[in-house]
């Protein structure tokens, strides 16, 4: 390998922008929701687990068997960072009004306290697939 090349930065090198509250960005979705994206509602760093994204995922089409007409969006899910950043695509907005996550992340905060919820840490497509089969919901 010659000098240049240690030096020479790659595409895959270019680190992508930092998260921030307020982000829009577009993300590998399922086939036909293209036109899907996630905001960025809150950042939270935790020492055992580093930081905790909460986002909401706007325009989806979920099938769930809880919900006859489908849902079009889910205002309050906690993603893992890494998991994030591996399911993100381009940035489409620096700062976009937020929608109403705030009755989620409190729901989800005590109860992640309490050790009785966690986070996600697969991609934002694994999720809506996870979301559509109804199976975490209690009756």
């Amino acid at each position: 390998m010659s000098l240049f090349n240690l030096f020479k930065k790659t595409e895959r090198e270019k680190p992508q922008p930092e998260f921030k509250v307020g982000q829009e960005w577009h993300y590998h979705t399922r086939p036909g929701e293209e036109e899907s994206t996630i905001k960025i509602t809150k950042i939270e760093h935790y020492t055992h687990v580093g930081n905790i994204i909460h986002i909401a995922i706007l325009n989806v089409n979920i099938q769930n068997p809880q919900h006859p007409n489908g849902l079009k969006e889910i205002l309050h899910i906690p993603i893992a960072e890494a998991a994030l950043r591996n399911s993100t695509t381009q940035l489409k907005d620096d700062h976009c009004e937020l929608p109403d996550y705030e009755f989620g992340f409190v729901h989800w905060k005590n109860l992640y306290d309490e050790e009785k919820a966690g986070y996600f840490d697969t991609s934002v497509d694994e999720i809506v697939n996870y979301l559509e089969t109804g199976s975490f919901e209690k009756d």
